[in-house]
């Protein structure tokens, strides 16, 4: 039987394939104050803003790739029951061939109500061509359309999904994520003693746990290679030793 393999990823799995990340030197959020383009206040006070921002970051989907770290995660569904924990939005591990997918902040190609962001009556994936979203285009309820998108100030909807898979995980993957945002940084405290704990990153991080981490310090592409590597060489030694 597979064992089941939950990954937790964040804006250094998508680094690779050219997404710009928020929180790192040069990041959006020195370009784009959180207050004015991902808070619902700041929606309130400049929806064109804030509807001009997510349009780029929408058109930016249209010139990136997966990396091999996408892939790779998508690989592992070979040997394990899958299940990507994603703090990013775009739709990589999705273009990469993963199954079974959580968006914690919410998905950039998908708009929904302004009134009622969750009424899955509006909550829409948008075509290419429609990926400039404009002052004046409403959701069926009337209302104006906005990103389905997770603004801080907002509650997770999925994080109780999240938890669901990872209190079930044998093996548990960070790949990419500074473990700084919560609560996506506290599912490590849901993850089962008797679970392998992964941590892929080119920098250190405070997993603010005193749980066993084996640490590979590089990005994902190069991270996700050598952990395929570790788990095929323990799945043929686990089978020698039967």
């Amino acid at each position: 039987m597979k064992k089941n393999l939950v990954v937790l990823s964040g804006a250094g799995m998508s680094a690779e394939s050219g997404i710009s990340t928020f929180r790192d030197a040069g990041g959006l959020w020195e370009q784009y104050p959180v207050e004015q383009v991902a808070t619902p206040e700041g929606f309130a006070r400049n929806p064109g803003l804030v509807l001009d921002f997510y349009n780029a970051r929408r058109r930016q989907l249209l010139e990136v790739e997966p990396n091999e770290g996408h892939r790779g995660v998508a690989a592992l569904e070979q040997d394990f029951n899958v299940t990507v924990v994603t703090q990013n939005v775009d739709n990589l591990h999705e273009r990469a061939g993963s199954t079974h997918v959580i968006h914690l902040h919410g998905e950039l190609d998908k708009v929904c109500s302004s009134r009622d962001p969750y009424d899955p009556r509006y909550i829409r994936r948008l075509r290419p061509e429609e990926y400039d979203v404009k002052l004046g285009d409403l959701a069926g309820d009337g209302s104006q359309l906005r990103p389905f998108i997770v603004w801080f100030g907002e509650a997770v909807p999925a994080i109780e999904t999240a938890i669901h898979y990872v209190e079930q995980a044998d093996i548990f993957v960070i790949i990419g994520t500074s473990l700084n945002v919560y609560p996506a940084a506290g599912l490590l405290a849901y993850v089962p003693r008797h679970a392998e704990v992964y941590l892929i990153d080119p920098k250190p991080v405070d997993t603010h746990s005193d749980r066993p981490v084996h640490v590979i310090r590089k990005g994902a592409s190069e991270g996700v290679k050598e952990l395929r590597q570790l788990l095929a060489a323990q799945s043929t030694g686990t089978e020698q030793a039967l």
